[in-house]
């Protein structure tokens, strides 16, 4: 790569690059809204990126040399920036349009399988067909449909979930270097699949869990044991031999429910990690526990975990949005409902009936009942 830097303009903030970066690398130094999202692009797996066309955007001028718009739009994931480049993303019609097509697309084969998902909570298509996509669907046909298969002793494949992403080939490919599994057929009859029926046995491929965007892949030892936003992750590590031994633990009370690796704001992987450390390594005992993890406010993991936070910095928060947020507001010092004495956001487990106080109108009928009778 070339030590020039070009400058390129996205949704009309100017930002600047080294030469051979892509639209979609620059957009996420800007960060926000600005950034396309990216269901099929990994920047750790060599050659992802270019098969799901969710983080299109619209080149209106390709450079300073050469101000001409290009004719179609583009994939941000693989076309690289030139100097003077100015391109749309969220301020264009044509992508907005263009992306509610792919989620629709997407969406044709992928089952309502949210409330029963393990990836419910923390699926990037859920975001996706949250922020892009409509309301409705147009397609009337059967969907497509696969029999669950395990293929490997801790790895489920649900193939009628899957979008064809391909993170987890590459992942095998690169990271395990023994692939075992792969696309096979062509067009609608695509699916991921062992071929012959084998197990996916390699110290690292628990990592293709990771990577997937859906819930297609799943890990067996958590399948079905908790919702994601009932846990509390918390970052720790261990000496292990393998791999870095920097992970992820997800806790419910004192017991660990599952073990990930650490994942940036992109939703990427920091640091691969072994299956060792994945799947056999669920007590508490077995980790240098560090702290909480930093989870994004508007994931819906963050639920009661960033409170403390925001109520640190009220001062900040009120330069940001120029008023107090009703986060700060203690609602139960004004409340009718709960007892005073009784914070409910602070009690163990569910609230309880004798957290309430008695509803006044309820008890004046009852009184009124028994003075007539």
């Amino acid at each position: 790569m070339s030590d020039q830097n070009f400058k390129v303009t996205i949704d009309n903030i100017t930002v600047e690059v080294p030469a051979g970066t892509t639209i979609l690398n620059a957009a996420r130094q800007i960060g926000g809204d600005v950034t396309p999202p990216a269901m099929c692009y990994y920047s750790k797996l060599e050659g992802s990126g270019g098969k799901c066309r969710t983080c299109l955007v619209e080149v209106s001028k390709g450079s300073e040399k050469d101000p001409r718009p290009m004719p179609k739009l583009v994939a941000s994931c693989r076309t690289t920036v030139m100097d003077g480049m100015e391109v749309k993303s969220i301020t264009s019609e044509r992508v907005k349009d263009a992306r509610k097509g792919v989620v629709e697309m997407l969406l044709i084969n992928h089952p309502l399988d949210c409330p029963v998902c393990d990836q419910a909570g923390e699926c990037h298509l859920q975001d996706l067909s949250y922020e892009h996509g409509t309301a409705g669907t147009r397609y009337e046909f059967d969907r497509r449909t696969f029999e669950k298969e395990d293929i490997g002793d801790d790895i489920q494949l649900h193939m009628t979930r899957c979008i064809l992403c391909y993170r987890c080939v590459f992942t095998a490919e690169q990271l395990t270097g023994k692939r075992e599994h792969g696309v096979l057929d062509r067009g609608d009859h695509a699916e991921i699949s062992t071929l012959i029926g084998k197990h996916l046995d390699n110290e690292f491929i628990g990592n293709v869990i990771d990577v997937c965007p859906v819930g297609a892949l799943t890990d067996r030892t958590f399948r079905f044991k908790q919702r994601v936003w009932f846990t509390k992750p918390v970052d720790a590590h261990r000496d292990c031999p393998t791999c870095s031994g920097k992970v992820r633990l997800w806790f419910r009370g004192e017991e660990v429910f599952r073990v990930t690796a650490r994942k940036d704001k992109w939703g990427e992987v920091e640091e691969w990690i072994c299956n060792d450390c994945r799947f056999h390594k669920k007590q508490a005992s077995d980790w240098v526990i560090e702290g909480p993890s930093k989870v994004s406010r508007h994931s819906v993991i963050s639920q009661n975990h960033y409170r403390g936070a925001v109520e640190a910095q009220p001062e900040l928060v009120n330069e940001i949005i120029g008023k107090s947020p009703k986060l700060l507001f203690d609602i139960h010092s004004v409340s009718d409902v709960n007892r005073p004495e009784v914070d409910l956001s602070k009690i163990e487990g569910p609230a309880h009936k004798d957290d309430f106080l008695p509803n006044q109108k309820l008890e004046g009928q009852r009184k009124l009942e028994v003075g007539r009778k």
